[in-house]
């Protein structure tokens, strides 16, 4: 190790073990990166050996300064290339990984490593077993919430002893419906699983010293202040988004550019294809890594966005469709009608980097799960979009996307019907408002991460917390 390296502070990123997570945990520590810091990105063995097979056996090799390592989610072996059940890993996660990562943290801090002394842990805000450790280490440790901030408040409210309030009481989130709610706290079932997870992570995240939030002040305006006012005088509340655009800036080296964390093998080739589509022209599809639909579904949408006749950019995982088996690759279970009659008309592919196709000009609109990793990457691209939410926050950004609050979306109906499936993307890609509003949240997203903007104030902020005056 250089001498200059072994100066640097040290942060170790955990991120949660899914798609949505790690992209945003990436993101994130790169910045980091370009502002000083020696890096040790953490994923779990299943995902770090998912990522070897999709990028190849040099991609996790990273640079001098910023590292990849792994520890054991506590979940069975196993190779399938597929998301785990949620539910199964998150009660894993929270029991079986304070040991492993206490290994790691003293494998890096020992003699025998090449590393710098680890000064700070930043971790998933459903990872908190991290604030253990950082407490352990005697170090700064820092909670990433990587869904909205709406949901993090309707989290801490709802399993905190106020769910039988009026939701007029959640603060900063004004007519709030019960439908509008995260999934998890709408459960009948005290005992559930993800209703006892995501509450005790959501409570977890107030012992630790900061919490950062993949927003920006103007997009959820009330909440930050109402959670801020909530919480003070700890944790610290930073918001630090979009971090798609944060991680675009100037300092950001090259070298870094190319390591892409997907848990998928990417298919180049749909860039190429989007190269040759209109401006605008083009509506693309992604239900994100975690949603699951029916075979009848997966038909409806597709006669649905085929009638609308718009150019189609179509990702469907292998383990996308319900009872699909393991290898329910792009197009296996669609009628050979539909494949036959598409043609000419689209692309059906199983992955590619989402932030890169919203980005192309050739899109212009999106049909999502709502899951706020898609939702800020489709600001970042300008996208308006269709919102079908599955799970979790995504009910509760669906509300802030199609209500007078962003007014950048339109809402389908969760039972899949191909008749409101060509008609909300006909209003998409033809709603000349929805497409100005749009671009207005991406013009206002650029303002908060460029010099002067509340992201990127809040970005020094969080680095001198960390360790690091700013020169």
């Amino acid at each position: 190790m250089s001498s200059a390296s072994s100066k640097k502070p040290h942060a170790v990123c955990i991120p949660y073990p899914s798609q949505g997570h790690v992209t945003p945990m990436m993101q994130l520590a790169k910045i980091l990166h370009s502002n000083g810091f020696y890096i040790t990105f953490v994923n779990t063995e299943f995902n770090h050996n998912r990522i070897l097979r999709s990028k190849g056996a040099d991609s996790l090799k990273g640079v001098s300064d910023f590292r990849f390592e792994s520890i054991p989610d506590g979940l069975p072996p196993s190779d399938r290339d597929a998301t785990q059940h949620v539910p199964s890993l998150c009660d894993s996660v929270r029991k079986n990984c304070l040991k492993p990562l206490l290994q790691l943290l003293e494998r890096l801090n020992s003699s025998t490593s090449d590393a710098p002394q680890v000064t700070c842990i930043v971790s998933d805000g459903v990872m908190s077993f991290a604030i253990q450790a950082g407490k352990i280490l005697g170090i700064p440790e820092v909670q990433f919430w990587t869904t909205s901030a709406c949901a993090f408040m309707d989290e801490t409210y709802l399993t905190n002893g106020f769910i039988e309030m009026n939701l007029d009481w959640v603060p900063g989130m004004p007519n709030i419906k019960l439908k509008d709610l995260p999934s998890f706290a709408t459960t009948t079932d005290p005992k559930d699983t993800m209703f006892d997870f995501m509450g005790e992570e959501a409570q977890n995240c107030l012992n630790s010293q900061a919490i950062i939030f993949n927003t920006f002040d103007e997009l959820e305006h009330e909440v930050p202040s109402a959670i801020t006012s909530k919480l003070a005088p700890s944790p610290r509340i930073y918001t630090l988004g979009p971090l798609p655009m944060l991680d675009q800036t100037d300092h950001t080296i090259e070298s870094l550019k190319s390591i892409q964390p997907s848990l998928w093998r990417e298919d180049l080739s749909c860039l190429e294809w989007l190269e040759n589509k209109p401006p605008k022209s083009v509506i693309y599809v992604n239900y994100g890594s975690v949603t699951v639909m029916s075979d009848r579904n997966l038909i409806e949408f597709a006669w649905g966005l085929k009638n609308s006749s718009h150019p189609l950019l179509w990702i469907i995982r292998n383990d996308l469709v319900t009872g699909g088996g393991e290898d329910c690759s792009a197009g296996s279970t669609l009628p050979s009608e539909f494949i036959d009659e598409t043609r000419d008309q689209g692309m059906i592919t199983s992955w590619y980097q989402q932030e890169q196709v919203l980005k192309h000009p050739s899109i212009g609109g999106f049909l999502t799960h709502c899951g706020w990793t898609s939702m800020i990457e489709s600001i970042c691209g300008g996208v308006p979009i269709i919102c079908w939410p599955f799970f979790a926050d995504q009910q509760t950004n669906c509300r802030y996307a199609c209500s007078t609050v962003w007014q950048i979306g339109v809402e389908m109906e969760r039972e899949v019907m191909r008749e409101d499936v060509d008609k909300c993307v006909k209003e998409v890609m033809e709603n000349e408002k929805l497409r100005r509003r749009a671009l207005e949240w991406k013009v206002r997203a650029q303002k908060a991460t460029t010099n002067g903007g509340s992201s990127l104030r809040n970005l020094d902020r969080l680095i001198e917390l960390l360790g690091v005056p700013k020169t």
